[in-house]
């Protein structure tokens, strides 16, 4: 009974969202890293599961290095997005999720503003105490909503079931669309791109959807079945990059050469393990990929709100910081909720030290 239970849900709960068949898998065969029904990376990437030992310290031991105090994040002003502003702002909510304002339009990515980045209301990954959080009614009007990648701390459903009631644009990988439309957002709402991809969203604002080292699925079954990815968002005078989840690459550099230098970069510093290495970075290579993106500035994201590995929470903008040091760029790093123009060299917060 048990089993047929767990069947069941995994077959029917909404949160998993839709699945990747029939006419979807038929359009996904022309992209070249699709191949025998799955993506691949360009580069082979180690998916070991780590031992049992590691998934049940994650599990029993991961919450001991959550904050012991409620972190200090201030209320959130929607009003600095209701104007069309000159310059390019920016809002980081912690982990991945941001707003971005760009020549005139309100760009939101990856958010999350659900308790617990898991499948489940009651178990999984929870946020950590936040003296003020963000929900979507805090949201300004937002133009347009991009996606790195499925995974729960990215691509969240009780997020989206809200989003979709205001926003009517979504950029998304090859595939990720299954999951909106299964929530009821129209498929005429939805750009899927591939690696290499480039879409004008307006006049001045064009994206492309470029490589990153890591992979998807929301299911038991589902892994590598739709794309996973970053962004390039070009506006008419500064140019941004976000790199949503990935391991170290070669692909930093293709990617700075072909639109770099970069203005602005978010990159991923944070839920690393020597267990799982080639799919997320070390905080040494995180400030690496930063010299290899040819960026100005670079702000560490993927951090500050879930434990989803064994270290504290600190840890990985502590090594960050530190190697940064020997590279050209300015670190970036916000407090939280706080809008700030880029470039903005002043924004660099010490709120997280002890």
């Amino acid at each position: 009974m048990v089993v047929i239970l767990i069947f069941v849900y995994f077959k029917t709960a909404p949160q998993l969202g839709g699945e990747v068949d029939g006419l979807r898998a038929e359009i996904l065969k022309r992209s070249p890293q699709y191949k025998n029904g799955k993506f691949f990376n360009l580069q082979t990437t180690d998916m070991t599961t780590p031992p049992l030992s590691v998934i049940a310290g994650i599990l029993t031991q991961g919450t001991v290095h959550d904050p012991d105090t409620t972190l200090d994040s201030k209320t959130f002003n929607k009003s600095d997005y209701d104007v069309i502003n000159k310059e390019v702002k920016l809002t980081w909510f912690g982990h991945s999720s941001v707003l971005l304002s760009i020549d005139g339009k309100n760009l939101l990515i990856d958010p999350i503003f659900a308790q617990r980045a898991s499948m489940f209301s009651f178990m999984g990954p929870k946020r950590y105490d936040y003296i003020k959080h963000v929900t979507v009614d805090d949201m300004p009007k937002i133009d347009a909503v991009i996606i790195s990648h499925d995974h729960y701390d990215h691509l969240d459903y009780e997020t989206f079931l809200k989003l979709k009631l205001r926003v009517n644009k979504y950029f998304v990988p090859l595939g990720v669309g299954v999951h909106l439309e299964a929530w009821g957002i129209p498929e005429e709402q939805i750009s899927e791109l591939d690696w290499w991809d480039e879409i004008n969203f307006s006049e001045t604002i064009q994206l492309a959807f470029t490589p990153s080292r890591h992979f998807s699925g929301r299911g038991i079954r589902d892994r590598f079945t739709t794309l996973w990815g970053s962004w390039v968002i070009q506006g008419a005078k500064q140019k941004l990059y976000f790199g949503g989840d990935s391991g170290y690459s070669e692909s930093f550099k293709k990617i700075g050469e072909k639109y770099g230098p970069f203005d602005f970069a978010m990159l991923e510093c944070g839920q690393y393990s020597r267990y799982w290495p080639e799919i997320h970075m070390m905080p040494e290579q995180t400030a690496q990929a930063g010299t290899d993106l040819k960026a100005k500035n670079v702000m560490p994201i993927h951090w500050g709100k879930f434990t989803l590995s064994i270290h504290n929470w600190r840890e990985p903008v502590q090594r960050f910081v530190k190697a940064s040091t020997a590279h050209q760029y300015n670190v970036i790093i916000p407090e939280l909720n706080t809008a700030f123009t880029v470039p903005d060299t002043t924004s660099i917060s010490t709120w997280w030290r002890e």
